[in-house]
């Protein structure tokens, strides 16, 4: 057959059978067709084109965490297990004791995720569907949005507003409008990515009340809260209700970026649902990672201090 076909006839053979297999197979996903592409996966392939490169895509501090600290997480045989879902005891424990004396936060529960990412995708699954308006304001972490519309939010649905030309916080009267007309959530982050702006209380409390009243979600993002520039001045903080979530990060004070610790603090009535994302997603944040957040907790303050103090100098 094939010497009959000649060589002209066996490549428009295999031109069609190619034609027809891409007709055929299936393809991505809508919602991942229309999710903006990852910029660090575009900033990580243009500096393996160019390893001088500098990126300023991602937030990458210089230090790695305390040697101690990682010799006292992998030593324990428990590592190698599952945890609960929502995170070992003791780490919780410790990161509610550190939620009320840092953060004032003692009317919630925690759990622990792999990175704050993870966390905020816990959420949203939890608590919007894809016809939920979301409120967000530019310029925005791209992963929140990434998230939003990965779960099915339209650009319809996706509500972007501005900020105050002299303070660059968020535009309250647009949230204000937005949740009149029937917003779900609004989601910021504080300090402010990618501006570092660090939000004032009382711009902070405003939006919750705002949200409170039109019986919407508020999601705040604190990551980068140990990144002060004027703690003395504008220090960093944080608003509870039973309609607000806080997420944070070991990544960026810990210098712990590839052990992917982050974890929510969020209202107690809403652990059933986030179990249920979470228990799907990654059933728990990796067992060593939580042992080394642990063990950081545990050397106090001081040291994160006295790293994060260094980039102010």
């Amino acid at each position: 057959r094939c010497m009959l076909l000649g060589r002209r006839g066996l490549l428009h053979l295999a031109m069609l059978r190619a034609v027809r297999t891409m007709s055929t197979a299936p393809a991505a996903a809508g919602r991942i067709r229309r999710t903006d592409d990852p910029i660090i996966v575009r900033s990580q392939e243009l500096r393996r084109l160019n390893p001088s490169a500098l990126s300023l895509a991602q937030g990458v501090v210089h230090w790695a965490p305390p040697p101690e600290a990682v010799a006292e997480a992998v030593a324990s045989p428990a590592v190698h297990s599952y945890s609960p879902d929502d995170g070992l005891p003791p780490l919780c424990e410790a990161l509610s004791a550190e939620l009320r004396h840092r953060h004032a936060l003692d009317a919630v529960d925690v759990m622990v995720t792999s990175g704050a990412n993870q966390a905020f995708m816990n959420v949203v699954s939890a608590l919007v569907d894809a016809e939920d308006p979301v409120v967000v304001f530019a310029p925005y972490y791209f992963n929140h949005v990434m998230a939003l519309q990965m779960t099915g939010a339209s650009p319809e649905r996706l509500r972007v507003g501005g900020r105050d030309a002299e303070t660059y916080e968020p535009d309250l009267e647009f949230l204000r409008r937005e949740l009149a007309g029937g917003a779900r959530m609004a989601v910021v982050t504080n300090p402010c990515n990618p501006s570092g702006v660090m939000l004032r209380r009382s711009t902070l409390e405003a939006a919750s009340a705002m949200c409170a009243e039109a019986g919407a979600w508020l999601v705040v993002d604190n990551t980068y809260a140990h990144f002060a520039h004027e703690p003395e001045r504008l220090p960093h903080a944080c608003v509870q209700g039973e309609h607000v979530l806080n997420i944070f990060s070991f990544s960026k004070a810990y210098g712990m970026m590839g052990w992917r610790v982050g974890y929510v603090a969020y209202p107690p009535r809403l652990r059933e649902p986030l179990l249920k994302a979470q228990d799907t997603i990654a059933i728990c944040c990796p067992t060593p990672s939580q042992s080394l957040a642990l063990a950081c907790l545990r050397l106090g303050d001081t040291w994160v201090q006295e790293h994060v103090a260094c980039l102010r100098d």
